[in-house]
């Protein structure tokens, strides 16, 4: 779980002093980064993506590594609330805390369609290899070759 926020303002400063320290330059290295995707072919695959990928990120944000990627966003209290569910198995639950905006931050989500350029718009300057982690009920060839579109 990374927003495009983190990766700027935590993930990248941290590698470039790590390259910098022993004299290497960031174009030795090709960073990569997991990004999760919601889509559908329809409004009903899309809503069905949504709940599935607020459910995954309720989960990360519920284990004590993620919270600092919470709080740069100010949403660390959030992990507490998601943490104790998380003891109680209250897994739908924890999905329903996170809104629109969360969701936003922290997954590419639109329709089939669309996911190609937003992916860009997410990564652009920063990821050079980005691994989608898709919650979608499209078809494997549709999300296929939107994935294509996105490399080319």
């Amino acid at each position: 779980m990374v927003s495009k926020r983190f990766l700027n303002e935590v993930t990248m400063p941290a590698l470039l002093r790590g390259m910098q320290r022993c004299g290497r330059d960031r174009s030795d290295f090709e960073v990569s980064a997991e990004v999760m995707v919601a889509t559908g072919e329809n409004d009903a695959e899309l809503t069905a993506a949504m709940t599935a990928t607020r459910k995954q990120i309720a989960f990360y944000g519920s284990t004590p590594a993620y919270r600092k990627v919470l709080e740069l966003h100010g949403w660390g209290d959030l992990h507490i609330e998601l943490h104790r569910l998380s003891k109680q198995g209250e897994w739908d639950t924890m999905g329903s805390l996170i809104d629109d905006d969360m969701l936003g931050t922290f997954a590419v989500v639109g329709p089939v369609e669309e996911i190609a350029a937003a992916l860009h718009s997410r990564c652009e300057g920063v990821v050079d290899r980005v691994l989608p982690i898709a919650a979608t009920h499209a078809s494997k060839d549709c999300v296929t070759a939107a994935l294509k579109e996105f490399r080319q």
